[in-house]
C-alpha cells in the first residue's frame, strides 16, 4: 500500500475519493491525525496523512514523527511520498520549483530521532548513504515524465529545527555545506522511515528564496512566491495522482535506464 504525508499548504489529496477514516494506537502515542483511505481514478486503496494535524497546529519539532510512521505501516504501507515545503539555497533553483532530492543533512535537534529507545531492545544501526529510496524517486521522475511536470532532479535537503526561519548567515553556513535546499520536517522522518523498512521519497515545493538569497535579500519574500507556489501545488497534485493511478507501471525492472 502507498501513502502521502502532506505538509504545509497540501492538507488534502484533489481527486482522491475518500473511503474511510481510521485512528491508530500506536506505543508512541498518538500520530498527527487520523489517516485517510481513498482512491484517485480507480487505483489501489492510497493513505493520506496531514503532518500538521487538523488547522496546522503541530509545529514541525512537536509533530509525533515516530507515531506517524509506526501508524502508517501498521496498516500496511510500504511506499512514503512525503511532501513537504522548502525554501530554496540557491538562486537555480526558483519559488514555484518542485524538487526531488537525493540527499540531506540532520541540523535538528531534542526530536525523537529513533525506535531504538530501551536497553531491552536491540540496537539497529540503518543505513543512510542514500537517504530517500532511489527506486521510488525513479517511479516519481517517471510519473513526472508521464503527466508533464517538471520536477529538479537531486539536491540536498537541510533540516533545520524551526519554527523560526534560519538568518542570513546560517543560510550562508547551510550553502557552504552543500544544501540546496531547507525545511524543517524532513527529519528524523526519513531515519524513522528507514529503520521501519519503509520505501521513502521526499518530494519538496519551494516556496520562497531562504534568507539573503535572491528576493530575499533583506527579508523572506513569501508574497511574491505566492502566485508560482499556487501553480507548484497544482502541478504537484497532478504529478502525485498519477504515480497513484499507475502502482507498478512505473517501477524500474532490472538494467533500466533512469529517466
Amino acid at each position: 500500500m502507498r501513502a502521502i504525508i502532506g505538509g504545509t499548504g497540501f492538507y488534502r489529496m484533489t481527486g482522491m475519493a475518500a473511503t474511510r477514516r481510521q485512528v491508530v494506537r500506536t506505543p508512541y502515542g498518538q500520530a498527527s491525525g487520523a489517516l485517510t483511505f481513498g482512491r484517485i481514478d480507480d487505483c489501489a486503496e492510497v493513505v493520506f496523512l496531514n503532518r500538521h494535524g487538523y488547522g496546522h497546529t503541530l509545529a514541525p519539532h512537536l509533530i509525533n514523527y515516530r507515531a506517524n510512521l509506526w501508524a502508517l505501516r501498521e496498516v500496511g504501507v510500504r511506499q512514503v511520498i512525503a511532501v513537504a515545503s522548502a525554501g530554496s539555497l540557491v538562486e537555480d533553483i526558483a519559488p514555484g520549483s518542485l524538487v526531488l532530492p537525493d540527499q540531506l543533512i540532520d541540523y535538528t535537534s531534542g526530536r525523537a530521532h529513533t525506535f531504538v529507545d530501551s536497553s531491552e531492545a536491540p540496537v539497529v544501526h540503518v543505513d543512510m548513504t542514500e537517504p530517500y529510496t532511489a527506486s521510488l524517486r525513479v517511479e516519481m521522475l517517471r510519473a513526472a515524465q508521464a503527466c508533464g511536470v517538471r520536477v529538479t532532479d537531486g539536491g540536498t535537503y537541510a533540516c533545520t529545527q524551526g519554527p523560526r526561519l534560519e538568518t542570513a548567515a546560517e543560510v550562508r553556513r547551510l550553502r557552504n555545506d552543500g544544501c540546496d535546499l531547507v525545511g524543517m520536517t524532513g527529519m528524523p522522518e526519513a531515519a524513522l522511515a528507514r529503520e521501519l523498512g519503509l520505501e521513502y521519497c521526499a518530494l519538496n515545493v519551494v516556496s520562497n528564496y531562504a534568507a539573503g538569497v535572491g528576493e530575499s535579500h533583506t527579508r523572506v519574500a513569501f508574497e511574491g512566491g505566492d502566485e508560482r507556489y499556487n501553480a507548484a501545488m497544482q502541478h504537484m497534485q497532478h504529478l502525485l495522482g498519477t504515480w497513484c493511478a499507475a502502482p507498478g507501471a512505473l517501477a524500474a525492472g532490472p538494467g533500466d535506464a533512469l529517466p
